[in-house]
């Protein structure tokens, strides 16, 4: 773990109840990767709040764009930042596709003793940076994790399932800070913060797994979460931590819903393979996720014979079906792109 003493620290006289006394303040840097592909109007926001944001006196920050083969003004967009950011803001282009890839560019390429994440659809709270470096300051942690504020590009629908905030991006509502590993809450890699070391020791991002141009495969970060925990790392969920993401109109469709789901289940059958489950299987896939859709099935019918259909309810039952059918498309038959 990141102690005190792997970090530099500054003496720094202070008045304290009319006495003068040293105190160490402490001294790290800060280096926030940003994955993008064509969303030059968004990220225009993600770096105004980066910009924006109060910067505690001993942390110093860098971000490093990572271009994953935009074909928009991704480049024009950073450039026109440089300025502001005085020396700060570094551009960087990956080709190889995928989101996994793009984290990995910018981690390799930057040597600070933390690394952030953060999507290109997001804004950073104002208090952001101060609520990183006061955990590294302050806990012996590895990483940390916060909630995800939806920004909404449009009304939310009706059918829209109270279950399924995952898709658009919104999580993490827990009130009280948490170690992760104490409940069923995972590091989201939208809003995270871990230390150079820990990553030195777990590795890289899987880049089998993640979104992939058309592809919506993601567990990318769920994979990285269960490295840190077998590798021992701790782990602090800071409802401090706070950042603000975009809810685009396209995400509030029924055909981005199922498309999200079946990538999903997909990805979740890749990791599978590796992090197998203390379950029972059938056909090579965990009982529980049959039986959650036979369930569905069951609900859907009994509603239709009915004539009493809930819109969230019915669509969260087809959601099911579609989790099935991608976790065995993955488990069984899904190839990664080279």
């Amino acid at each position: 773990m990141l102690g005190l003493g792997s970090k530099e620290s500054s003496a720094e006289e202070v008045r304290h109840c009319g006495l003068r006394a040293v105190c160490l303040r402490v001294v790290m840097r800060l280096d926030v990767i940003v994955p993008t592909y064509n969303r030059e109007h968004l990220l225009k926001h993600a770096l105004q709040s980066l910009l924006a944001a109060e910067i505690p006196t001993g942390l110093t920050i860098y971000i490093t764009v990572v271009d994953n083969n935009s074909t928009d003004q991704t480049h024009q967009t950073v450039n026109a930042f440089k300025p502001p950011f005085g020396g700060r803001l570094n551009y960087l282009f990956e080709p190889k596709q995928g989101k996994s890839a793009a984290l990995n560019a910018g981690i390799t390429a930057t040597n600070g003793d933390l690394v952030g994440m953060l999507d290109d659809d997001e804004e950073i709270d104002g208090s952001w940076y101060v609520c990183v470096y006061k955990a590294f300051s302050n806990q012996d942690v590895d990483f940390i994790g916060g909630p995800y504020r939806p920004r909404w590009g449009g009304p939310p629908p009706p059918w829209l399932p109270n279950n399924n905030s995952a898709v658009i991006g919104s999580a993490g509502g827990f009130p009280h800070p948490f170690v992760y590993g104490t409940n069923e809450a995972m590091l989201m890699g939208g809003n995270a913060v871990l230390t150079r070391s820990i990553l030195r020791r777990v590795g890289l991002y899987s880049t089998d797994l993640g979104p992939q141009g058309s592809r919506f495969l993601a567990d990318e970060d769920t994979d990285m979460y269960l490295r840190l925990l077998a590798a021992g790392a701790k782990g602090m969920y800071l409802p401090d931590l706070i950042i603000y993401h975009y809810i685009h109109p396209e995400r509030l469709t029924r055909r981005y819903f199922r498309r999200w789901h079946f990538w999903r289940g997909v990805s979740s059958g890749v990791l599978d393979k590796r992090h197998p489950k203390n379950v029972a299987y059938l056909f090579g896939i965990p009982r529980f996720l049959f039986g959650n859709a036979v369930r569905a099935l069951l609900r859907m019918l009994g509603t239709t014979l009915k004539m009493r259909r809930d819109p969230a309810q019915w669509f969260s039952d087809e959601l099911r079906v579609w989790d099935v059918a991608g976790f065995f498309y993955g488990k069984h038959f899904y190839k990664a792109a080279k």
